[in-house]
């Protein structure tokens, strides 16, 4: 059976632009915030059973996690976006070479991501001043999750592959199992065992293992299909260089992400550690609270790549706007939940009693709430322009941010402390959102159309 006539559930190609983009986002947002479950299962269970201390651990460490797997995964991600574009332009052949080239390069970054962490996480960690209290558990957390970063790129990589056919509801599932299947190895790690942060990160590592499994043993069992051939590796430079030139440019614009993030970070570790416990619980929930604008933007770089395949700009357009109704429409649901209950959900995602934590931790959901609409509308456009080949815009606009919280560290947070970290992002932002909106109007795909790429599928076609 061929990739085009597999069936499966969302033809993004055709058809109602805002119910396909919902049924195909649904998904992703059930896996993300499942896949943010991992980090705040660990979150809870470290500070309701080791205390504000061990929580500052996990938070001083996160900034240099996201920095050194960011990279990977935004890598996998880039490689995706190159697969959804062959399969919108019903293009078989380069599509399953596509995949090839996804499997080799994902390994040779999973390779050297896990070297970069093993000899990195230590200095960074003193680079960023972490305090001495919680330095020991600081690394042990860090350097055993990114021990295992294959695990993670080789889930990011599959989900990718079937999301880029537009199957977003089987990486779901297995999230999901592989979820609860970390609740369990929490408490017994951490609880039973005695193993502290470390034995967070051993179940983490352990769980989503068991997703990647499921995933390979789907794919083989289920759409072999959509899986290269021996012959498919004997990679073309011409494939090859472009699928590198998107996979780097996305996973550069991640790292400069978190590069920023880590800086940042370097600003709020000089507040305190009961700072530092505050504004890694409230992240965990605004992490949460932003799974609905991050589902849609990942839903929009899968429609953008396989429209643009298609040689669709105007339904890419129409995609946009649709995103745009949404986003403004999840953020009032988003402030309403929390202007309300922003303190209970501190305290227990934290469990702790402390005034400072519960106070600066309420603070930021409360006063961040407002711009979800234009971190969403940014996330949109960064992966729209991604989407239809553009690579160096969106890397600029990770270089505006990384550069806006070095002068927000620098200049404001020394003054005005935790305030000055409240508001970093979200004026950052609303600077980002604009640069964004203009680049992807003035791009001369989007502005002139473009004669179809290759046939669009079906309606009702693509893979199981």
């Amino acid at each position: 059976m061929s990739v085009s006539k597999t069936k499966t559930g969302v033809n993004l190609l055709q058809g109602n632009i805002m119910k396909s983009l919902l049924l195909f986002s649904f998904p992703l947002l059930i896996s993300n915030v499942f896949q943010q479950l991992y980090n705040t299962i660990d979150v809870t269970l470290v500070g309701n059973i080791l205390g504000d201390g061990a929580l500052a651990a996990i938070g001083a460490s996160t900034p240099i996690y996201d920095l050194l797997v960011g990279f990977a995964l935004g890598m996998g991600n880039g490689l995706a976006i190159v697969i959804a574009r062959y399969y919108g332009a019903h293009k078989e052949e380069e599509f399953r070479r596509s995949v090839a080239a996804a499997m080799v390069i994902g390994a040779v970054i999973a390779l050297v991501v896990t070297a970069a962490a093993q000899l990195g996480c230590r200095p960074l960690l003193e680079l960023l001043d972490t305090p001495e209290e919680v330095m020991a558990e600081s690394e042990s957390y860090i350097s055993t999750i990114t021990l295992f970063t294959v695990v993670m790129v080789a889930f990011n990589l599959c989900s990718g592959i079937l999301n880029a056919t537009g199957n977003s509801l089987i990486p779901m599932i297995f999230l999901i199992l592989s979820s609860g299947l970390n609740i369990g190895l929490d408490y017994l790690f951490i609880a039973a065992a005695g193993m502290g942060v470390q034995g967070a990160a051993v179940a983490t590592v352990i769980a989503q293992g068991c997703s990647v499994v499921l995933c390979v043993i789907y794919m083989l069992r289920k759409c072999p299909e959509i899986l290269p051939g021996r012959e498919h590796f004997v990679l073309r430079k011409k494939m090859a260089a472009e699928m590198l030139g998107q996979g780097l440019a996305l996973g550069f614009m991640n790292s400069i992400v978190s590069a920023g993030s880590v800086i940042l970070q370097y600003g709020i570790n000089g507040l305190g550690y009961l700072t530092i416990a505050a504004h890694t619980t409230a992240r965990r929930i605004f992490l949460f609270c932003a799974m609905p604008f991050f589902s849609m933007s990942m839903a929009i770089s899968t429609f953008t790549s396989q429209n643009k395949g298609a040689g669709q700009p105007e339904r890419i357009r129409k995609g946009i706007r649709c995103a745009a109704v949404y986003n403004l429409t999840m953020t009032a649901v988003i402030v309403l939940i929390l202007w309300i209950w922003a303190p209970a959900l501190v305290a227990v995602i934290s469990g702790s009693t402390n005034t400072q934590v519960l106070h600066n931790g309420s603070l930021y959901l409360r006063i961040v709430a407002p711009f979800f609409m234009v971190l969403g509308t940014l996330s949109n456009l960064r992966n729209a322009l991604q989407g239809i080949g553009e690579k160096l815009l969106p890397v600029l606009s990770s270089v505006t941010e990384c550069v806006g919280k070095i002068l927000f560290v620098v200049l404001l947070i020394p003054k005005h402390g935790y305030y000055a970290v409240i508001f970093c992002e979200p004026v950052l932002w609303c600077v980002m959102a604009l640069q964004l909106f203009l680049s992807f109007y003035g791009s001369d795909y989007i502005k002139s159309g473009a004669a179809p790429a290759g046939k669009p599928l079906a309606k009702g076609e693509g893979v199981s």
